[in-house]
């Protein structure tokens, strides 16, 4: 599956200590964070699961109402630019910290951002073919080695001076206390052992779901026939034709 977040937070402060202490959130205040998250969808309970799975299917949503903070993930929930997200967020977030965590490993996609008291003060949305689509605000420290050349990528070249996965684990882990695929550390948060109420959220209209589905005929069609390849004699790899 790789590296693949999409996560939308509201807190009173640090998530940390909120995610260390969680336990189940109450079935009916958590589909009321959904509704508010996502107005106007068709909203239906879809069991449980645990904050490590920070990429559910199309259609879910993911929620932890817990003392101090409310923790959402879906991916319709997290932005390539972050400074866009729409107004009843950030209402919703009024008085709290919001804070966003995208990540993409398929096409090494990351975006984070920051709001503190309605205002944004840092976000950050890049990739290797788009660039760097949105960079806003100070800096935060965990990016400083990045922007210091101390971690070039190899094999070179890459169009980026770092990976967007690399710093997006440490970005994960200075905003939401975890990591999906860096090496985890003592004081990490457990994500295994955090529990998320899972509903089943669609757009009662039907046009997300058709908007998938041309976007993925439309990757069917660029990709062209299937190729096979085999071992050469010198060991590289050989179109097979037909």
């Amino acid at each position: 599956m790789g590296a693949k977040t999409a996560l939308l937070a509201f807190a009173d402060g640090d998530l940390r200590p909120a995610l260390r202490a969680a336990v189940p959130s109450d079935p009916a205040e958590a589909e009321a964070a959904v509704r508010q998250a996502l107005p106007g969808y068709e909203v239906t309970p879809a069991g449980d699961s645990v904050l490590d799975v920070t990429w559910p299917p199309d259609d879910v949503t993911h929620v932890a109402v817990l003392p101090g903070a409310t923790l959402l993930c879906d991916r319709r929930l997290v932005l390539d630019r972050p400074s866009e997200l729409p107004g009843h967020l950030l209402r919703l977030g009024a008085g709290r910290r919001i804070v966003m965590h995208g990540m993409h490993s398929v096409v090494d996609w990351l975006c984070f951002a920051v709001w503190e008291d309605g205002k944004l003060v840092r976000s950050l949305s890049l990739s290797p073919d788009g660039g760097i689509a949105e960079d806003v605000g100070e800096p935060y420290d965990f990016e400083r080695p990045y922007r210091d050349g101390r971690h070039p990528v190899a094999p070179a070249p890459y169009p980026l001076p770092f990976h967007p996965l690399e710093l997006g684990e440490d970005a994960l882990r200075a905003l939401f206390g975890f990591v999906v695929e860096g090496r985890p550390r003592p004081d990490d948060v457990d994500a295994d052992a955090v529990p998320v109420r899972a509903f089943r959220v669609v757009d009662p209209a039907g046009r997300e779901q058709a908007a998938r589905a041309t976007a993925y005929e439309q990757a069917m069609r660029a990709m062209g026939p299937p190729r096979r390849f085999r071992p050469g004699p010198d060991g590289t790899l050989e179109e097979v034709t037909p």
